[in-house]
């Protein structure tokens, strides 16, 4: 089969690799049918995670189980499923937390060990626990899956985001990023009743989504005083979604928070410490993480059929397999939000 491999910093390739198959009773073999790059891939791809030449990459699928173990019992051949972005075995104590992401037994999609979602085929290890039957009326509807494949990741984290932080009806909040992530955090504070969205960020076509998504107000990142102009539109301060995840994201964040606030933060801070002293001064906590996808999917599933929901805007750019790399280079030159990859019908 075909898969997308690392080979070092801004080199991916699809190359032919050994095919998906069973290991243990509990795996599944899924065929994927849509995939996606993520911007947590870009931390591989330029050398600032730690990922080792030969390793898989992608962790956001959907597609049809090929064949399943005989100890599994939730899903059959045929059936079409999404994954989350981690596997998890759904019995274990965090698990029943709703807190797959952390499972005593889990683990995440590529890496040394694991398949990768950009290829033809996974290997899904305790797919009971891990994968989400999807309707039927979903099959070979390309509008459809283009608007579910986001519950792989960047939904169920931009709402995590907006849980970690509380909001709820008539919430002011201030989302830090316009990238995937950020957009589906204003579509999931805008979901959970937020009165006031502010939306940071510099990207002119990204800050248009977010008003489609539901920002009230968009404010530069790039502009002078940030940090004033988000005090003076909120009064005082938000609830803050932050998904960028760099030093100066996370001292904005500190610095808008209303006080007592929590921070929803799930930007992936390989490039960021925790000023404890903001934090201290200003009585606002952090909550937040990889957010437990597995949790979220079911509900969230809902609400993208019944059209309450439309995250689809942000995969901007398509491309089949082996597109990918360029899909890499176009969102690593922030040509492209996010890259939806049509692997097969």
């Amino acid at each position: 089969m075909r898969a997308t491999v690392f080979h070092g910093t801004g080199d991916v390739r699809v190359e032919t690799v050994p095919d998906a198959g069973l290991r243990l009773p509990t795996d599944a073999v899924v065929r994927v049918v849509r995939a996606a790059v993520c911007g947590s891939d870009l931390w591989f791809y330029r050398g600032v995670a730690g990922w080792e030449p030969g390793w898989r990459l992608g962790h956001e699928f959907l597609g049809v189980v090929e064949e399943a173990g005989s100890e599994v019992r939730r899903v059959r051949k045929g059936d079409l499923v999404i994954a989350p972005f981690s596997f998890s075995d759904g019995s274990c104590e965090f698990c029943a937390q709703g807190l797959q992401t952390a499972c005593v037994h889990g683990g995440f999609w590529g890496g040394a060990e694991n398949d990768g979602g950009q290829a033809e085929a996974v290997r899904v290890p305790l797919a009971d626990g891990t994968l989400v039957k999807l309707p039927e009326e979903i099959r070979g509807d390309r509008e459809l899956l283009a608007k579910v494949l986001p519950l792989t990741d960047v939904l169920p984290t931009g709402h995590y985001a907006a849980v970690c932080a509380r909001v709820g009806p008539g919430s002011t909040v201030a989302v830090i990023g316009d990238g995937a992530v950020g957009l589906c955090a204003v579509a999931a504070a805008r979901r959970l009743g937020a009165e006031r969205i502010i939306s940071v960020g510099h990207h002119e076509g990204r800050l248009a989504i977010a008003r489609r998504f539901g920002a009230t107000d968009v404010v530069d990142s790039h502009g002078p005083d940030v940090a004033a102009t988000i005090l003076e539109l909120t009064g005082g301060g938000a609830q803050v979604l932050e998904a960028v995840g760099t030093g100066a994201s996370f001292e904005l964040a500190l610095q808008i928070a209303r006080p007592g606030s929590t921070v929803g933060f799930v930007g992936v801070p390989f490039e960021a410490s925790i000023p404890a002293m903001a934090l201290f001064a200003r009585s606002v906590r952090l909550a937040g993480g990889p957010a437990p996808a597995r949790a979220f999917i079911p509900e969230l599933l809902a609400d993208v059929l019944a059209g309450a929901i439309d995250p689809s805007p942000v995969l901007d750019l398509h491309v089949a397999l082996d597109g990918v790399p360029e899909a890499y280079r176009a969102m690593d030159e922030r040509r492209a939000i996010k890259a939806l990859v049509a692997v097969s019908d």
